[in-house]
């Protein structure tokens, strides 16, 4: 099979195509032929050495980035009851491990993965794990979005922003999302109560008593975010490198939440997500679709920071 691997970190000339054996299963996996995958910017961070998985080079030869995917299921190992051949799944893989999404198949536990709803696209799909996982987990598992809570929703045009703007106002709560100015109407669109323009509005100016703020941005973001908040409330703040400065502002206020969330892989979460994109509670932006021999191209699409909502390839 076709795999995209990586020999060693750089720039996107190391993302390299290359035939590679069919993964074997084990007891419990599903063997998928991937359809889509997305693509994140931890993907493009993993591949420029800029942030750790797994010590995946000291492990892996070669390493298969991708961790996002949707396929049809060609085999199932021992033990699986659940999935049979020819459905249409989805999910992520193995996340923080070694994911191996960039390939035409992929084995992957059945507790990872849900059911494909059919009123959407495996790309739509594929564009729906890691970045609406993340904004589920963080309303759900890391901190507790409550109805009515006041949330800040920080760069809620991107991947994982858009996803965290519908699923808020799934759950009862008043958005405010951040963005530029040319994303308002997208913002607004998905459901924001409020935007703020971040380029000519400092939003800590303008906003107190927030109750839930998902922290996306980094650097002096995060204790401004801080100051926002009422006592006890609640901040979640994505891998954008806080510091102890930061956890000590937060500790001073008295407030709730992680200060460094890692989505997980779970076919619980993941079968919410599906629901909800099923009942067309939750959809999914795609603003860029590459093939799979133009990774590179998505790679660097990912990498300009300006991308609205999700970017997707496809596998022929």
């Amino acid at each position: 099979m076709k795999a995209i691997v990586l020999k060693e970190f750089g720039g996107v000339d190391k993302l390299q195509i290359q035939d590679i054996d069919i993964p074997v299963l084990k007891t419990g996996e599903v063997l998928v032929k991937v359809k889509a995958l997305s693509v994140n910017p931890v993907d493009a961070l993993t591949r420029a050495n800029k942030v750790e998985i797994a010590n995946l080079l000291e492990q892996y030869d070669p390493i298969i980035l991708g961790w996002d995917f949707s396929g049809i299921i060609e085999s199932v190992g021992e033990n699986v009851k659940e999935y049979k051949v020819g459905d249409a799944v989805f999910g992520m893989v193995n996340f923080p491990g070694h994911g191996r999404a960039y390939a035409e198949y992929i084995a992957v536990s059945v507790d990872q993965i849900a059911l494909k709803p059919s009123n959407i696209t495996h790309e739509e799909a594929a564009a729906s794990t890691l970045a609406a996982l993340t904004a589920w987990q963080a309303f759900t598992s890391y901190g507790k979005l409550r109805p009515n809570d006041k949330v800040l929703i920080h760069a809620a045009a991107g991947g994982v922003g858009h996803y965290a703007v519908q699923l808020a106002k799934h759950l009862g709560a008043y958005v405010i999302g951040t963005s530029s100015a040319k994303n308002k109407e997208f913002v607004l669109g998905l459901g924001a109560d409020e935007h703020i323009d971040y380029r000519s509005v400092q939003f800590e100016e303008v906003l107190s008593d927030i109750d839930f703020v998902l922290e996306a941005i980094g650097r002096d973001n995060i204790q401004k975010s801080v100051r926002v908040l009422k006592e006890f409330g609640s901040i979640v703040v994505l891998p954008s490198g806080s510091t102890k400065e930061d956890e000590a502002a937060a500790k001073a206020k008295q407030l709730h939440g992680s200060h460094f969330m890692c989505v997980y892989s779970s076919a619980r979460d993941m079968k919410i997500i599906a629901h909800l994109l099923e009942k067309g509670i939750v959809k999914a932006h795609i603003s860029h679709v590459f093939d799979f021999e133009d990774m590179d191209k998505a790679h660097l699409c990912i990498e300009s920071g300006n991308t609205v909502g999700k970017v997707v390839v496809c596998i022929s």
